[in-house]
């Protein structure tokens, strides 16, 4: 892990409160953390958890992974691909199974690409490794191998 960069966070942080036009107090009242502390990771004198950062970002409506990468807890490629996964993750218009299939296909690209990484299971919402690849229909969509052929009607 990086070292921490409190002093660009801070003042980040304090530009972005500023921005959504909520004072110190409104800040740490909604991201559940005191007052003093949070004035002290903007005067650059506290070093802030991932939570603590996460509490702070859902509270400003901003990423979270954009502080990690201020804090220098993660670094900018790292935010890149959280970030695509977490879209692919969220959107209401696919279900899970065309969700596991793009962050399979999105693996790949990158791996082909050169960043090694493996594949996603957005049904464990962890971003664990999924198991093994699954075929595609026709169409594109993911083949339902889990189900059993269906017997015709008599």
């Amino acid at each position: 892990m990086a070292s921490l960069n409190v002093g660009n966070l801070g003042e980040y942080l304090r530009e972005q409160r500023r921005t959504a036009q909520l004072s110190l107090r409104q800040l740490a009242d909604a991201a559940g953390v005191s007052n003093p502390y949070l004035s002290q990771i903007e005067r650059g004198l506290r070093k802030p958890s991932a939570e603590v950062l996460q509490q702070v970002a859902k509270a400003l409506r901003i990423s979270a992974e954009t502080l990690y990468v201020r804090a220098g807890i993660l670094d900018e490629r790292e935010r890149d691909e959280l970030e695509t996964r977490a879209v692919i993750l969220a959107d209401p218009s696919i279900n899970e199974r065309q969700k596991s299939v793009l962050l399979q296909i999105y693996a790949s690209f990158r791996k082909e690409n050169g960043f090694e990484d493996e594949p996603v299971d957005p049904a464990d919402g962890e971003g664990h490794p999924s198991g093994a690849d699954e075929p595609f229909s026709a169409d594109g969509s993911a083949a339902d191998t889990d189900s059993k052929p269906s017997k015709p009607s008599q």
